[in-house]
């Protein structure tokens, strides 16, 4: 493969196009619904699509434009804070270059900072990777010329077929549920059993593996089955038992999550900085090596140490210049520049321990159910201390416009922060993907630049353009408007609450804390059971398990366990190699499913812009908007696939 082209122009375009396509409809799902989708893999194919109509198109080329696209999954995922400013009351609107060089610079830097994370992450480790296994397996069934295609060809466009009818019936039809919870209450405590029926995670639970799947479940347990319980007891129920369990699970334990994830994330990086380190110390030695005239291995090639220093102090000047943007126009003088020093510092210095975190969670489950906004809850709280500390200190909080702008800088600072993790959290991702199919990863590392600049150019455009249609809940630009049709933008909502929850000093500590005693628990005990034992409790995926919703953890186990007891039978029956190819098989139908949820979510996504743009619902499709025997529908579907998914890797005839 060393003469294939990899980074060309045509791909170049063609990746930043999808980009900014995905990236606009990830903008609009992510404000409406609280949800973004990775692009990585609907690029991948549409890619294969495109650039088979031109002369010596090849997997690497594919590779490169998916690698760029990608970008769009993510990067979009800043409107997770970025509205949060305007919701406050501080901003009017979206200044186009803020918004550009805050969310480009933010990006670059998770490119930067995870380089020296890829030998120890992606190449040297057990890590999962579900999205770039499956990228991977998309693009060698695309690329590939040998008699095995057709075949795994079939598996793929199965668990595609599967997934896309299923999504359209769910998503686009309402003809069935998504997911279904069965509330209980007993002595005052209300828990449910939830139900999620997305094939995509299911696919993605199969990938991920026992360990993380039980670690997960273990952590919805004790959210589920022993926190929410325990605190519903403590306040009158009445009316909507799921309503009030669900206010107390996203306004307490689920901080208990956030504590848990933050110290499991600090450890996550202690037990790297060797591997980091190694790392740079092995891209040093291959310039030495390029130097003297030794050859280098074209796929263990990374961005020179040289040039990541010389785009991290561009990329830093570049912040000091968007900060002073922000914070002229409040301050000037000595504390003009305090305030810009400390604001680059924290987003930086933060930024770099969340792109560890973010490309380790994203390894363990996907990036698609990586909990970024549990990172931006972090890195907000530690932004508004900081802030706060500062505005003590120098007496700007003793007026309403000093808390304003206080609280809008935390906020600002956070943006960036959510920026880099979203990118670690895609990088390593399309770096595991083309270390699968023999790319070279300082291309990779370029084209996901280009993406991330082509992403930062739509995002402030079309925030305007949805916020001057539809205004966000509770914040609308003009009178009259239809609060009905108002973006709900639920993780920005939380972001502004949580900021000025702390410089009006009602923010509840008492949870994090708890969550990081609660993290600390759990990393000794995983401590303990990888010196004794074969087995682990990842604490990562275990404070996952308390933050994310039930519904989407519960398709994560139910497939990481159901690979389990297919792997556990394939060892009874069949030989080493046999297994092999069965486990391959298994890897193309699970793709299957992720690939055909993906398209057909952002097909059915974009149906939405076009009919609410021309005065329609928002659900134009439905034919039923409200089944009622949807969640049993929604069950035996589900059902159906994982008795399908354990025929199809079982059965004798192969």
């Amino acid at each position: 493969m060393n003469q294939l082209p990899e980074l060309t122009l045509r791909g170049m375009i063609l990746g930043g196009i999808i980009t900014l396509i995905f990236t606009a409809s990830n903008v609009y799902l992510g404000l409406k619904v609280g949800l973004t989708f990775s692009s990585a893999i609907p690029a991948a194919v549409i890619s294969m699509a495109v650039l088979r109509f031109f002369k010596n198109s090849n997997i690497l080329e594919n590779n490169l434009v998916q690698t760029q696209a990608s970008a769009a999954g993510t990067l979009s995922a800043v409107i997770f804070v970025l509205p949060s400013i305007l919701m406050m009351g501080y901003w009017q609107n979206f200044e186009f270059w803020q918004t550009f060089i805050l969310c480009a610079c933010g990006g670059c830097l998770g490119i930067l900072f995870t380089i020296p994370l890829r030998r120890a992450m992606v190449v040297n480790s057990p890590l999962p990777y579900p999205e770039g296994v499956a990228a991977a397996e998309i693009l060698k069934v695309g690329s590939a010329t040998t008699s095995n295609t057709k075949n795994a060809m079939r598996e793929i466009l199965l668990g595609s077929g599967i997934a896309s009818l299923l999504t359209l019936c769910t998503n686009g039809f309402r003809l069935f549920s998504m997911e279904a919870n069965f509330w209980f209450s007993a002595g005052g405590m209300v828990t449910q059993i939830p139900m999620g029926f997305s094939t995509a995670l299911l696919a993605a639970g199969y990938l991920i593996g026992i360990a993380s799947g039980i670690a997960m479940l273990i952590g919805s347990f004790i959210a589920w089955g022993i926190l929410v319980p325990y605190y519903t007891s403590l306040v009158p129920v009445h009316g909507d038992i799921g309503a009030i369990a669900e206010t107390i699970w996203s306004q307490k334990v689920r901080f208990i999550g956030v504590g848990m994830i933050g110290i499991a994330a600090i450890w996550t990086l202690i037990t790297l900085l060797k591997s980091i380190f190694d790392g740079i110390s092995v891209s040093i030695q291959s310039i030495k090596n390029k130097k003297a005239g030794i050859a280098v291995n074209r796929k263990d090639t990374d961005l020179s140490p040289f040039a990541i220093s010389l785009l991290t102090c561009f990329i830093i000047f570049g912040l000091g210049v968007v900060f002073y943007s922000f914070i002229s126009n409040t301050l000037d003088g000595y504390l003009l520049w305090i305030y810009i020093i400390v604001g680059v510092c924290v987003s930086v210095g933060m930024g770099f321990f969340v792109a560890a975190a973010c490309g380790y969670m994203a390894g363990l489950i996907g990036s698609s159910s990586s909990p970024i906004s549990g990172v931006g809850i972090l890195g907000v709280i530690i932004s508004s201390l900081i802030v706060l500390a500062l505005g003590l200190s120098f007496h700007l909080l003793d007026s309403t416009e000093g808390v304003s702008f206080a609280t809008a800088l935390a906020l600002f600072m956070t943006t960036v922060i959510v920026s880099i993790a979203c990118i670690a959290n895609d990088n390593l991702q399309d770096l595991k993907t083309g270390f699968l199919v023999g790319a070279t990863p300082y291309r990779q590392q370029i084209a996901l630049v280009l993406g991330c600049i082509a992403g930062a150019l739509v995002i402030a455009p079309v925030l305007n353009l949805l916020y001057e249609a539809y205004g966000f809940t509770g914040m609308m630009p003009r009178e009259g408007m239809a609060e009905s049709q108002a973006l709900s933008a639920p993780q920005a909502t939380l972001m502004t609450h949580i900021a000025q929850g702390i410089f009006s000093s009602t923010l509840e500590w008492n949870y994090i804390v708890w969550g990081i005693g609660l993290g600390v628990s759990v990393i000794l005990v995983d401590i303990v059971l990888k010196k004794k034992t074969s087995f682990s409790l990842p604490p990562l995926a275990v404070g996952m398990g308390i933050y994310l919703p039930p519904t989407l953890q519960t398709p994560l186990v139910i497939g990481s366990i159901m690979g389990f007891f297919i792997l556990k039978s394939l060892h009874k029956h069949y030989s080493a190699e046999e297994i092999k190819k069965r486990q391959n098989k298994g890897i193309l139908l699970a793709s299957g499913l992720i690939v055909g949820e993906s398209l057909m979510g952002v097909l059915i996504a974009g149906i939405i812009v076009v009919s609410i743009s021309a005065g329609g619902g928002d659900s134009p499709l439905a034919i039923i908007e409200h089944s009622p025997f949807g969640d049993i529908i929604g069950l035996i579907c589900f059902m159906a696939v994982i008795a399908f998914f354990i025929q199809r890797m079982l059965r004798t005839k192969h």
